[in-house]
């Protein structure tokens, strides 16, 4: 089979546009999510940028192509919601390449999974128009194509108002945390927002090289939050409704800005004092 370039899904906005953000903000770089978990739609969320990891390896493990329903009253019952994904390529498929087996099929199940599960909610019909995007995307038969719509619906509906790119079409030299590191400064950002998970094994002298500062992103453990690492989203927005989950969101990401403004602080006063890169973030920066 000929490896054909992954450049025929259709593109957001956003994502396919030209303009650069203006030098400065926050970065988060994440895979497309099929309808992310809270903690992963809030770091979405607390960022001015968004850069679709799309052209690393598909993992059937991951997100990229299921989430995790919960029931509307009882969010310990959970069932898998996934899209049947053929990786044409095998392992060495990257994300943007893998397909929809029998996309009208997905397509329905998905709507009927959700509708079974969040129909009963008194936000159901907001949350039902906000999803149309998600349906169409699976004409475009990419597993891809309707992770990354999912997110951007739920951050739409949200009132989010960042700017998306794609991996695949900015420079970034190998080495993990290297393009990392370039990738955010590819989009003129001066913080990069990490995961927990990504906070144990970023070497932050890449980032250092280019006047980036990484901040982790540290969710709340109380209310909603425990188990926003497990379940999708959908189950919060289902629940509270749009308008209260967005200002959950946007208390956090006070919360976050106020972190950064702190972290910057400490960052000039340590470089006056000539401290070493590696101590800039403080105490507060998990390893």
């Amino acid at each position: 089979m000929t490896r054909t370039s992954p450049s025929s899904a259709t593109a957001s906005p956003a994502a396919s546009s030209p303009d650069f953000p203006a030098p400065g903000g926050l970065c988060a770089i994440h895979q497309p999510n099929l309808f992310p978990r809270l903690t992963t739609l809030a770091k979405l969320f607390a960022a001015d940028t968004w850069i679709v990891l799309d052209d690393v390896q598909f993992t059937r493990r991951d997100y990229q192509h299921r989430t995790r329903l919960a029931a509307l009253n009882d969010r310990e019952r959970t069932q898998w919601l996934s899209i049947p994904t053929h990786l044409p390529y095998g392992r060495q498929t990257v994300i943007s390449e893998a397909l929809i087996v029998d996309a009208n099929l997905a397509r329905h199940r998905t709507e009927s999974m959700l509708r079974q599960h969040y129909g009963a909610s008194p936000y159901w019909a907001t949350l039902a128009q906000a999803l149309n995007p998600v349906s169409a995307a699976f004409d475009t038969g990419r597993t891809a194509s309707v992770a990354e719509t999912s997110t951007r619906s739920l951050l739409d509906l949200l009132g989010w108002k960042g700017q998306i790119f794609r991996s695949s079409a900015l420079p970034a030299r190998p080495g993990r945390s290297q393009r990392l590191a370039d990738l955010t400064a590819a989009v003129g950002a001066r913080q990069y927002l990490c995961g927990t998970g990504g906070m144990s094994y970023m070497d932050e002298s890449p980032f250092a090289a280019e006047g980036i500062v990484v901040i982790p992103f540290l969710a709340p453990r109380t209310g909603i939050w425990p188990s926003g690492r497990q379940l999708t989203a959908l189950w919060a927005l289902a629940s509270l409704g749009p308008a209260a989950l967005a200002d959950q969101l946007r208390a956090l990401s006070g919360a976050q800005i106020a972190w950064e403004a702190n972290s910057e602080e400490r960052r000039t006063q340590r470089s006056g004092c000539g401290l070493p890169v590696d101590t800039l973030l403080g105490p507060e920066s998990p390893r």
